[in-house]
């Protein structure tokens, strides 16, 4: 299930031209990763005020990074049934950076969470407020140079529930199904003691793995957990990756395994691991940043694409 990536120190910063995030734009990324998972936000349950909070918060970060919306808001509002048969009313966050090509790269997160149990509030630090910081950051590097795919940054609403918004936005996207080559979802990425951080979707993707350029000694970048023959272990329908593999888009989902504070009331930001996060965040960038380079994304997976033709 494991495969390691182990390059030359520095190689992944020098490759993509991504230096370790600077002391401003760290500081940034834990800053919202600790307000979205405070007590005011109470757990961002789905249809909550809290979840109402998180979305003015994610609006004005979207706003001040500078990323375009597809019509007058970021919000993406979208009813779903829940498992009582109810309608339920949620909204994603979406915003963009244009790209010099039709290629689009959708890069995601969930700020859903599960709200107060038994008077208890679950805040998800690492489920997923990291996923959204993470987001936030990318954002904000990405605004500073035109990439060459059109990228979007989807904050889902209702993943809790059975990745609901990711499923109204591959239902109903804000451009042609079509021109996404890719989804690059984050889901609990900041906490793990042993450094590791998987990347799920090469096992059906292998083509992805040449830019995989890593070499932080705070970080282990693993394959795995994307193999059908792992059952439950197969995380590929597991977050919000699942609603694009459904239609054909090919994922990278990065998260870690489930620790003693999953879905917990203690999966709080004091017991995030911050070295661990910030160097997360940085590689998936790099990842990212990789990929943006091939200006036809399409060529990445020519085989794959002969294959459905035929």
């Amino acid at each position: 299930m494991k495969s390691y990536l182990f390059v030359v120190l520095a190689s992944l910063l020098s490759c993509s031209g991504i230096k370790k995030s600077d002391a401003q734009a760290e500081s940034q990324l834990l800053k919202d990763l600790k307000t979205l998972s405070s007590d005011r936000y109470e757990g961002r349950k789905t249809g909550t005020k809290g979840a109402e909070m998180t979305r003015a918060y994610i609006n004005d970060r979207f706003r001040t990074i500078g990323l375009k919306s597809f019509n007058t808001s970021y919000e993406q509002p979208f009813t779903f049934k829940d498992s009582d048969g109810e309608d339920v009313e949620a909204k994603n966050m979406i915003g963009y950076i244009p790209g010099k090509t039709d290629n689009v790269i959708v890069i995601s997160a969930h700020y859903d969470h599960l709200g107060v149990i038994n008077s208890e509030i679950y805040n998800g630090a690492d489920d997923n407020a990291s996923g959204v910081a993470g987001l936030l950051h990318m954002a904000a590097y990405f605004i500073k140079q035109q990439p060459n795919s059109t990228l979007i940054f989807a904050a889902f609403d209702a993943e809790e529930l059975g990745l609901q918004g990711a499923k109204a936005f591959v239902d109903n996207p804000p451009v042609s199904i079509g021109k996404v080559r890719l989804n690059v979802n984050m889901d609990m990425i900041s906490h793990n003691d042993k450094g590791e951080l998987y990347a799920c979707g090469t096992f059906r993707y292998p083509e992805l793995k040449k830019f995989f350029i890593t070499a932080n000694p705070a970080l282990k970048v693993l394959f795995g957990h994307d193999d059908p023959k792992l059952g439950h272990d197969d995380w590929t329908n597991q977050s919000d990756q699942g609603a694009f593999h459904a239609k054909g888009i090919p994922f990278i989902y990065f998260g870690v395994e489930d620790h003693k504070d999953y879905h917990k009331a203690t999966d709080e930001f004091q017991n995030i691991n911050q070295t661990f996060f910030s160097a997360a965040v940085d590689a998936i960038t790099s990842i990212i940043s990789n990929i943006d380079k091939e200006r036809d994304i399409q060529k990445i997976f020519k085989e794959k694409l002969k294959m459905k033709k035929q």
